[in-house]
């Protein structure tokens, strides 16, 4: 940490802890030499340095310390009187005394944090253990601090401090401490900076703006995307805007009203905002409350039940042998099985569904409640969980709500178990084009206009009514995120019963921050609810309605006029139908495959109730994995507890990294992550800067208020274009096999990676020492290498890859990677009409089946009969992974823009497609049999060719 460049207001929010923590950590440092007397090389200089540098540390925490509970503001002024005094020896101690509250060091909301990077693990310059965690913890009970929001005097507040602390007793699950702020601007401030906050006290007496030297970046969020205290209102108006503003931040903390009068009559018309209402002399159950209201979050029905399950004395006479170990560890073979998974794994093994424990497919008890639990936390108004995966869920919610001819709007880009799910219920389905980000070989999003002009344009067919659904991938797997709540708003205004699937597989973690939960599915859903009921609202739709419904015909007026307008659906008609399929296990913490099916739907009882119970139960196990189910439990408790703080510190490690990247002069040579302005299209950005994230939680909320698409701060794509190499080999060649680094996806010039809730400032100082580690390599290699030979390297790579998958090869405008293909149409035996472009996917995936309709053939026969004016018609999916989606999809009409794509793929795996055999496609109308005997011996010719020149 640069101590000297630390500012002396009040940091970033999202980046105010990793400040904070790396302050106190200094100031570890900075007194035990101070205390030893040494200094580094320089003498009495360097003695004065190190005094001025923590000085500026204890400057910036007594700007920010206002905000947590401890170590405080009153230990930050003994530190300046000891340092000011000389007196290093007792700051030392002090410090050694706060070492349980200092950040990173004691409590669960910050177990998380590392030494500031360069910082020895456990040593000084002097060999001598210098970090603050020197004794354990007294108290291993989980810690939170609870906010106070009252203009209090020091004593006032020592008061009430002292209070609530004699309400204490030794069985108290949990123990916590206060936070006193004196203002409305304050009360919001420690709610963005300080995550162990889990409860807040609301009191009469606060006042409306702060004294702190608040940073620009958090007066600017305060001025423009909060709500200002009411200016003359009385107390009771303040402190209900205030119980608002508090939970748009932090929906899951409990807020609480003190009152010294009248309370009786508060309380009937308070309740919805207020976890309780209570006087100001009423300690005992004001302390009872703030436990049992963590206690709530805290609770975890089924692996509770799980865990009380394993630990009773049990025999089995059904399946499972594996069940209590039996199969196992009194095996001689196999009991190095319970050595490494524990013994724990196996007591939990059952399949029983009583005993406390509950059915998933028919849930009334555990799991029933830990689904209530997640529901909560996630804004739905019910969720589902799901054991396989969201592969599953996305085909869960697709057969309950599609019936055999229903239209399905859908990105052509989403993942694979879409596609299938749509073969699966017999829809017809209408792909919508992303646009596509050529130079990088990867797509973006689907624009808001071409998905209101393909409404329009089943409007003009007469064939709306058959539209049923809309799925779009949220956020994407590169990172682009949508606009949800707009992109319902104006679909509504089109067609008012549809219903939308959001696939946000990796996505879950957004509700957790304030900023991110405004684009989730279950968010936009509730906030178009609120709209809806608005009579303001009605009066908007109906003013626009008459610009756009011809009063006399009774037609809706020319097509461009409602795409060139902000449609504003009728709140009468409209229908709030929304599902959300989440890959809880991608993004938080859940074992593998551990997903959620989170539902917004208005009329889900009356239309959809049991559709979706006959979805479930057929694609859901009747042998669901428990500890699959446990771990969305817990992950769902980690979410409301901590996930605020987690998610804080995902998107700015991430930001880290880019910075890091930006600025080393060796990394930036060979490397760049790519930015908004890379990822998404000047057409769909208002707002102007590159990383919005990077430059502060204001810049961050404007760009997720008003830009068409914004990108997940947590996802970097780094291109490597100027190292010459290819992103798989990349991947696997430099990173997994070289320095054990994993990523997941890459393209021709790119690799992705992703920061989580687990990510840890080490493996980030890892990963970037790695990247400065290959960037030195390829120094390097370039300067022992001659021009020309590099530039036939180059050359190589771009050419890499072509001949596995087919020998149609074709450059971009750049040289690399051919352009990104759009979903060509399907066949015309597919289509229900020339109009629309839908078509029977299930038709012709079925077709496939049929003995005799497909022959397999490679790129060079394939580009001879395009080339030739015939229509060659996919009979199969054909899905690179990743990313997962098809490139081809049964009954698509195969171009030459598809094979040379595929021809300059440099993934391994691709589904669907048979390297010793060719692409799977339908036999030509009229083929006769001869004839296709004839060209699979050709084929067949064509294969043992290559085999012998390979």
């Amino acid at each position: 940490m640069n101590i000297e460049a630390a500012p002396n207001d009040v940091d970033t929010p999202s980046s105010a802890w990793r400040s904070r923590a790396d302050s106190w950590e200094f100031l570890g440092y900075a007194f035990r030499q101070l205390a030893k007397g040494r200094t580094r090389p320089g003498g009495q200089a360097a003695n004065t340095a190190l005094k001025a540098q923590a000085r500026q540390a204890l400057s910036l925490l007594h700007a920010v310390e206002l905000y947590w509970a401890a170590p405080g503001q009153a230990a930050v002024g003994q530190l300046r009187a000891a340092l000011g005094s000389g007196d290093f020896q007792a700051g030392l101690e002090l410090l050694h005394g706060l070492a349980p509250k200092a950040p990173g060091r004691g409590g669960a909301q910050s177990r998380n944090n590392q030494p500031p990077p360069g910082a020895a693990e456990g040593q000084d310059d002097d060999g001598d253990a210098h970090r603050l965690n020197v004794t354990q913890r007294a108290d291993e009970r989980p810690r939170f601090e609870v906010l106070v929001v009252d203009d209090m005097t020091a004593d006032e507040a020592g008061e009430l401090k002292a209070e609530l602390i004699a309400q204490r007793r030794p069985g108290d699950a949990f123990t916590y401490e206060l936070v006193v702020v004196p203002s409305y601007q304050d009360a919001l401030v420690a709610m963005l900076l300080n995550p162990a906050i889990q409860a807040c006290i609301l009191r009469p007496g606060f006042v409306a703006t702060s004294s702190q030297p608040l940073g620009r970046d958090l007066r600017t969020y305060l001025t423009t995307h909060t709500t200002p205290a009411p200016a003359g209102a009385r107390p009771l108006q303040q402190i209900l805007a205030l119980a608002e503003q508090l939970t748009v931040l932090r929906p899951e903390v409990d807020v609480y009203l003190t009152a010294g009068v009248s309370i009786e009559s508060l309380a009937g018309s308070l309740t919805r905002r207020f976890r309780r209402i209570f006087r100001k002399q009423d300690h005992l159950d004001l302390h009872l409350s703030l436990l049992s209201g963590v206690a709530e979050r805290y609770r975890t029905p089924f692996f509770t039940a799980l865990q009380e399950y394993s630990r009773k004395p049990a025999s089995v006479f059904h399946a499972l042998p594996v069940s209590r170990g039996g199969s196992v560890v009194g095996s001689p073979w196999i009991r190095d099985m319970a050595d490494f998974y524990g013994l724990n794994l196996l007591l939990a093994e059952t399949s029983a569904t009583s005993g406390g424990l509950d059915s998933l497919l028919d849930p009334h008890g555990s799991i029933k409640e830990a689904q209530v639990l997640a529901a909560r936390a996630f804004g739905s108004q019910q969720t589902f969980f799901v054991t396989n995966g969201t592969s599953t869920a996305n085909k869960i919610v697709h057969q309950s709500i599609l019936a055999p001819g229903d239209v399905v709007l859908v990105d052509r880009n989403c993942h694979k178990s879409h596609h299938y799910a749509f073969a699966l219920a017999g829809a017809q389905v209408s792909y919508l084009d992303a646009y596509p980000l050529d130079r990088y070989a990867f797509y973006g999003a689907v624009p808001l206009a071409s998905i209101k002009a393909r409404l329009l344009e089943y409007r003009r067919a007469g064939r709306l009514d058959e539209v049923k659904m809309i799925t779009l991938t949220n956020c994407t797997f590169d990172g682009i995120v949508y606009d949800v709540e707009r992109v319902m708003e104006e679909c509504l205004a089109i067609k008012p019963d549809l219903v939308f699937l959001w696939d946000e597989a990796w996505f879950a973690f957004a509700r957790s921050h304030p900023v991110f939960r405004r684009r989730t599915a279950m968010a936009a859903a509730r906030k178009l609810e609120a709209s809806f009921g608005d009579p303001a609202y009605g009066t908007r739709h109906a003013e626009q309605a008459a610009r756009l419904w011809d009063p006399v015909t009774g037609q809706p007026v020319d097509d461009q006029a409602w795409l060139e307008t902000r449609l504003i659906p009728d709140p009468v008609k409209a229908r709030l139908r929304v599902y959300a399929t989440q890959s809880t296990h991608k993004t938080l913490t859940s074992l593998r495959q551990g997903s959620m099916i989170h539902v917004f739907d208005q009329d889900f009882a009356e239309r959809n109730r049991e559709s979706f119970r006959e979805a479930y139960m057929t694609h859901t196990s009747t042998s669901p994995n428990y500890q699959i189910l446990a771990s969305l439990d817990v992950g769902r408790r980690q979410v409301e507890l901590e996930g605020f703080g987690l998610v804080q510190r995902q998107a700015d490690l991430a930001t880290s990294v880019a910075q890091s990247v930006a600025r080393h002069p060796l990394l930036k040579k060979y490397f760049r992550v790519l930015t908004s302005r890379d990822l998404i299209e000047a057409p769909y950005r208002k707002t102007g800067p590159a990383m919005p994230h990077r430059d502060g939680l204001a810049a961050l909320a404007d760009a997720w208020q008003h830009d068409e698409f914004v990108v997940d701060p947590s996802r970097l794509t780094l291109d490597i274009s100027g190292t010459g190499i290819d992103g798989d080999t990349f991947r696997h060649r430099y990173l997994a096999d070289g320095h054990g680094i994993q990523v997941n996806k890459t393209s021709r010039n790119t690799v992705l990676f992703m920061t989580n809730i687990g990510t840890s400032r080490s493996s980030v100082a890892y990963l970037i020492e790695v990247l400065v580690k290959l960037a030195e390599s390829f120094e390097e290699e370039r300067s022992t290498t001659a021009p020309a030979t590099r530039r036939r390297a180059l050359a190589a790579v771009a050419s890499h890859g072509r001949s596995a998958i087919g020998a149609v090869t074709a450059a971009s405008d750049d040289g690399g990677t051919p352009p990104l293909p759009d979903f060509s149409r399907f066949a015309d035996r597919f289509r229900r009409d020339g109009l629309c472009p839908d078509g029977d996917l299930r038709a012709a995936y079925f077709e496939g089946y049929k003995a005799g309709s497909t022959e397999y053939l490679f790129a060079e026969e394939l580009a001879a009969r395009i080339e030739a004016g015939k229509e060659v018609v996919s009979a199969g999916f054909v899905t690179p992974y990743p990313p997962g989606f098809p490139i081809l999809v049964p009954g698509q009409v195969i171009t030459h823009k598809t094979l040379e794509f595929m021809a300059a793929l440099d993934t391994k795996e691709v589904h669907g497609f048979d390297p010793e055999r060719g692409y799977r496609v339908f036999v030509e109308a009229g083929l006769q049999p001869e004839r296709r005997t004839a060209d699979l011996e050709r084929t067949e010719s064509q294969f043992v060719d290559k085999a012998s020149a390979s």
